[in-house]
């Protein structure tokens, strides 16, 4: 969906006061929103071609560290620009900020002004361009789950990050009355975002205490992942007003539910639903059945760019709907690919792997890169798999650690063939990062667990 601002219609708002300040966003490799507020004035005189950044931003880690040993950029090659190129048709009104506009940017390369290949955006252009070129538009769209606590983020992190306090009491999934602590805030979400141009269609309780669910509609996987990154951001940003905060952490605690992002996806043709074929027995077109059968078949190969923390695994917990098998089945909450809306022009593929803290990006264009894949093999489905998929015995496995899922990306010839070798390495090495910090780092939990014991 295009967003709610032109060129145009911002130079009449800056004019008249109403927009004092753009600010010029690219999403980095954690799926975050990185860049500089402008003067609205200074945006429309010449930044809106484009400005510039450091590249360390897409080599960093969560902590914003400059870590060693990507090829891309370092100390040795100086931490050089980025050009940031402003993507006017993401211009937008940011109702939850005053006076407030945002742009979403491409990266591109300094010297060439080509897209730099392992920035998100570029990664997923590369895939719908692959379906485009068969002839396909990929749609697909994030339900995103988070918790709402009723601590500040700067209350937290000065006391070292303590157990939250939901503000629901206990398990709101669904319920009108358990979710009433949390409706302001959720009223200004869904209300804020759709003003800003990002169709909202619902939000909801979720299976835990304090978690909510909030759904945006069905678009095209570019605008998809442009709206999942600023629905965290407003998310973020609306909690902080109302003195709140929220995370979108696979799993805060080991003894609650963790925090999703299934994706919907299914390829459209000329206006017309190509996964349908209402002759089938759950209505899905071979096209459809050579997609999921692609999934399926590299889905060890994709797990990290669905699950990139060593966090992101700790959510894969028989019993609280997070998958464990790497199965598909018709409308089935236990299996890791669920067939929704089968019969209907509706009829999609739900990927119920990823985790609330997923790049969106990235794990669009991993999933896509996958189902094509499959079209492009004419990969057979294999048959679905019915009943309750967590006591399944001998079928494929979800990773169960960030090692497995990055060894499993580091060896995937087909994501090699579709991202680029170098892309591939590059967060190959995020991953290794990831791991090598949480082998370094003493937890709470060791701590607790041997202080006075070993």
């Amino acid at each position: 969906m295009p967003a709610n601002l032109t060129f145009d219609t911002l130079k009449a708002a800056v004019a008249s006061g109403e927009i004092d300040t753009v600010a010029v966003c690219l999403v980095d490799m954690q799926g975050r929103l990185m860049g500089k507020r402008f003067v609205a004035q200074h945006f429309i005189d010449g930044a809106h071609d484009e400005t510039h950044c450091c590249n360390y931003l897409l080599a960093t880690d969560m902590e914003m560290y400059t870590v060693p040993g990507y090829t891309s950029t370092s100390w040795a090659a100086g931490y050089g620009d980025y050009v940031m190129k402003p993507d006017l048709s993401t211009l937008r009104r940011l109702p939850w900020a005053p006076g407030t506009a945002m742009v979403l940017c491409d990266v591109l390369d300094h010297h060439t002004h080509q897209p730099v290949p392992h920035s998100p955006r570029a990664i997923l252009k590369r895939q719908v361009e692959r379906a485009k070129a068969l002839g396909f538009d990929a749609m697909m769209a994030t339900e995103l789950e988070f918790f709402l606590f009723d601590e500040t983020f700067a209350d937290l992190f000065d006391r070292g990050h303590p157990l939250p306090t939901p503000k629901a009491r206990h398990n709101v999934d669904y319920s009108i009355w358990g979710t009433t602590a949390d409706e302001p805030i959720m009223r200004d979400i869904r209300n804020q975002l759709w003003a800003a141009g990002i169709p909202i269609e619902c939000s909801k309780g979720e299976a835990d205490a304090g978690q909510e669910e909030v759904n945006a509609k069905y678009s095209d996987a570019l605008d998809t992942s442009d709206m999942h990154s600023i629905i965290k951001l407003a998310c973020k940003q609306i909690a902080h007003k109302h003195g709140a905060s929220v995370t979108f952490m696979a799993k805060y605690d080991h003894r609650k539910a963790g925090s999703s992002s299934h994706i919907h996806q299914s390829l459209w043709k000329d206006g017309q639903p190509a996964f349908l074929d209402a002759a089938d027995p759950h209505g899905m077109s071979a096209l459809m059945k050579h997609y999921m059968a692609g999934q399926l078949a590299h889905a060890e190969e994709i797990t990290y760019f669905l699950a990139p923390y060593v966090n992101s695994y700790k959510r894969f917990v028989v019993g609280m709907f997070a998958p464990t098998k790497a199965v598909w089945s018709c409308d089935n909450r236990t299996a890791g690919f669920r067939v929704c809306g089968e019969g209907t022009k509706g009829i999609r593929v739900e990927c119920r792997i990823g985790g609330a803290d997923l790049n969106p990006y990235l794990a669009c264009a991993a999933l896509l890169a996958a189902g094509l894949a499959g079209i492009e093999g004419q990969m057979a489905l294999e048959p679905e798999m019915k009943g309750d998929m967590y006591g399944a015995a001998g079928v494929r496995e979800i990773p169960k650690t960030l090692g497995a899922a990055a060894a499993a990306l580091n060896r995937s010839a087909m994501l090699r063939a579709a991202l680029g070798d170098a892309v591939v390495d590059h967060y190959v090495h995020a991953a290794e990062w990831e791991i090598a910090e949480q082998n370094r780092v003493v937890t709470d939990w060791e701590r607790q667990r041997g202080f006075d014991r070993a």
